[in-house]
């Protein structure tokens, strides 16, 4: 497979996957605000530690308003993590791979990006905003199991999928490591509100209901950590996402490389007792997992992803 379509593909579901996570921390934070009192609730900074845009979006705005917030990580196209942002660049992805991606997923992120532009307005309103997020990540889930369902199971969708993973795995790590340090700074004097952080925690991942599910006991921090890090059959579950990308890796050639990075990744990930750790130690574990992912990732566009050679034209 060329290198360029084998990048595309992979971005495509890097792209499709971050519109999708940042409209639904966004709707999220929404509902938590309402849900506790108004003296301890965290704001909207916490959102803009998640995507690590703070120096970007203090250079263009004076405070971690709701309103500028919101139109930061929505429709600011300066940020590269912004849902529009990430549509934009998920549609020219796809328009470049055409012959690759099923003609029905190119309409329908063609279609999503037309949606997300034209609705913009109304989804930066208090009124409008559930409706439009909702339809954000309904459009986005939609594209992916429709890819899932219809596109060749190749290299191509190899790539994909991995993309789709290492994205899925930072943002869980991302969301982990703010909201537990930031939603309520002064835990030890507000167990009250303990259950409504970690629900909110669960509830940027889509993981409220399996969480009950599988861990069968109330909402607290330790069980939360091990299933949102460690748990091997949630699929947001940063544990579940570095199995399905070495199984990725595995079908690919010259994967050498990259299998000791997600080898390593994977061994200390198991060996963590995440339940016992401080806030100190979980951020801290939290680094060393991003640190991973950021190698892996590397290593992926170093081994598949090579820049173009470049000709000297006088020779």
């Amino acid at each position: 497979m060329l290198s360029r379509v084998a990048e595309n593909t992979y971005w495509l579901a890097r792209y499709i996957e971050r519109a999708e996570n940042t409209a639904r921390i966004v709707s999220v934070n929404a509902n938590l605000l309402m849900d506790l009192p108004k003296g301890i609730a965290p704001g909207w900074r916490p959102l803009v530690d998640i995507t690590g845009a703070n120096n970007l979006f203090e250079e263009h705005f004076r405070d971690y308003g709701e309103r500028q917030v919101v139109r930061f990580l929505l429709g600011d196209e300066r940020h590269s993590g912004s849902t529009m942002s990430a549509l934009a660049a998920a549609r020219e992805n796809c328009r470049t791979i055409r012959d690759i991606v099923p003609r029905e997923a190119w309409e329908q992120i063609n279609g999503l990006y037309l949606f997300a532009g034209e609705q913009l307005q109304k989804g930066l309103t208090k009124t409008g905003r559930h409706a439009y997020l909702r339809a954000l990540i309904n459009s986005c889930q939609a594209i992916t199991g429709l890819i899932d369902g219809t596109m060749l199971h190749d290299q191509g969708y190899d790539f994909m999928r991995l993309g789709r993973y290492l994205e899925r795995a930072d943002m869980t790590t991302r969301i982990a490591d703010v909201r537990s340090a930031t939603l309520l700074p002064n835990a030890d004097e507000l167990r009250p509100y303990d259950n409504i952080q970690w629900v909110s925690v669960l509830k940027s991942m889509t993981a409220y209901q399996m969480y009950r599910r599988s861990e069968q006991i109330s909402v607290q921090r330790g069980p939360v950590l091990r299933f949102i890090f460690q748990n091997a059959l949630f699929p947001r579950s940063v544990r579940y996402c570095i199995e399905h990308a070495r199984m990725c890796l595995e079908r690919l050639p010259r994967n050498e490389s990259s299998l000791r990075v997600i080898g390593r990744l994977a061994r200390g990930l198991d060996a963590a007792e995440l339940a016992i750790l401080s806030q100190v130690e979980l951020h801290e574990f939290v680094d060393d997992l991003q640190l991973g992912i950021a190698e892996l990732h590397t290593e992926v566009a170093d081994t598949w992803f090579p820049p173009p050679i470049q000709v000297d034209e006088a020779a």
